[in-house]
């Protein structure tokens, strides 16, 4: 899509309603009248500078001429407003046009999001809970010797888990045991 067409098709979202202030227009009048390639000359450039027509009209003839001009003067438009409003060179309806993805193409990035967007403790949670449950089935299968097993396990687990907790443990093993 051609620079003019593209100007032609955003040139409603730029005049309307003052997305773009006296400020931003002279601007981007100045770089267009002062950097290489020069797009406007002088008396163009007051033209559209003139602070006693309105910053509509103003616009509105100066995205006119620009058309007139051809694709290379519409190209230098984008890029001093790019550079000047960069929010609003952004939002422009060409651009959301320009952006939108392939509808069979997977967007990664809100891939990742949807995959990451709970935290650390969200992975804990489950993790634990899982293990839990399967501590649970373990020792509540009947056709295993969990008490044994777990005996052995713990007996020589003494740097993994503290003297004490592995007393402990052993005590409610054997009282489980005897039951």
């Amino acid at each position: 899509q051609s620079y003019c067409h593209r100007l032609q098709h955003d040139m409603y979202f730029l005049t309307s309603t003052s997305r773009l202030n006296e400020q931003v227009v002279d601007k981007i009048v100045l770089q267009l009248n002062r950097v290489y390639p020069q797009i406007l000359t002088n008396e163009e450039a007051e033209k559209f500078r003139n602070p006693k027509a309105s910053l509509h009209t103003r616009l509105s003839d100066l995205l006119k001429h620009l058309q007139k001009k051809g694709d290379r003067h519409c190209q230098e438009f984008y890029r001093a407003l790019q550079i000047n409003a960069e929010q609003l060179f952004n939002d422009l309806p060409s651009r959301k046009i320009l952006k939108t993805p392939d509808p069979t193409e997977i967007d990664t990035d809100k891939e990742q999001y949807m995959l990451n967007d709970r935290g650390p403790v969200f992975f804990l949670a489950c993790f634990s809970m899982a293990a839990g449950l399967a501590l649970f089935w373990y020792c509540c299968n009947s056709e295993t010797q969990v008490i044994g097993r777990t005996r052995r396990i713990l007996g020589f687990s003494p740097i993994i888990i503290g003297r004490h907790v592995r007393n402990i443990c052993m005590l409610y093993l054997e009282d489980m045991s005897k039951n």
